[in-house]
């Protein structure tokens, strides 16, 4: 898994970026630390499932939940419509957030021939590049909202704290699975 890219300004960086006193002077202490820990989330992944093999990310558990696998896909889903849907109300009006069924997206065909890894490094970066977005943001866009089909009004700041949370959560199942895995 390749995390360099010299290319790509990387916002988790501490080094200095020329715009890092615009960005503070128009950002709260909390909306920095949400962005951090909307950040933080992707190298979390990948340490969760670091040094699995093919066969244990694969292996379903004997109560039928998803597999490790499975769950990479569902969090890499969830984050890329999650970023579209950040971004949308970052930049339109009341703009509407259309909900997902995410056992049909689970059970796309060759959602098995995913590459783990690849999906896990995917979400990092995705966030990278969500994060850029929302470090330019002034501070009252944080108070914009979209409408979600399920529930309604929901700020930009709700946004980025529910996919914080969404990886947090299933962090804990991957944890758990990988205790199975391992005859505990």
């Amino acid at each position: 898994m390749t995390t360099n890219n010299t290319a790509v300004n990387d916002p988790t960086d501490s080094a200095p970026r020329a715009n890092d006193s615009e960005l503070r002077n128009r950002q709260s202490g909390l909306v920095r630390k949400r962005i951090e820990e909307y950040l933080a989330g992707g190298p979390r992944l990948a340490q969760s499932i670091w040094g699995l093999s093919r066969e244990e990310l694969h292996k379903r558990p004997p109560d039928g939940s998803w597999t490790i696998h499975q769950i990479v896909i569902h969090l890499l889903d969830s984050d890329l419509i999650g970023s579209d849907r950040m971004k949308r109300v970052a930049c339109m009006d009341r703009p509407l957030l259309v909900a997902f069924d995410e056992t049909a997206f689970a059970n796309l065909p060759g959602t098995d021939r995913i590459d783990t890894f690849m999906a896990s490094e995917m979400l990092h970066r995705n966030r990278q590049i969500t994060a850029i977005h929302l470090q330019a943001l002034p501070e009252l866009a944080w108070e914009r909202q979209g409408i979600h089909t399920e529930v309604g009004a929901v700020s930009l700041l709700t946004l980025v704290e529910k996919f914080i949370k969404h990886v947090d959560h299933h962090l804990e199942f991957i944890s758990k699975k990988r205790i199975w895995l391992r005859g505990e």
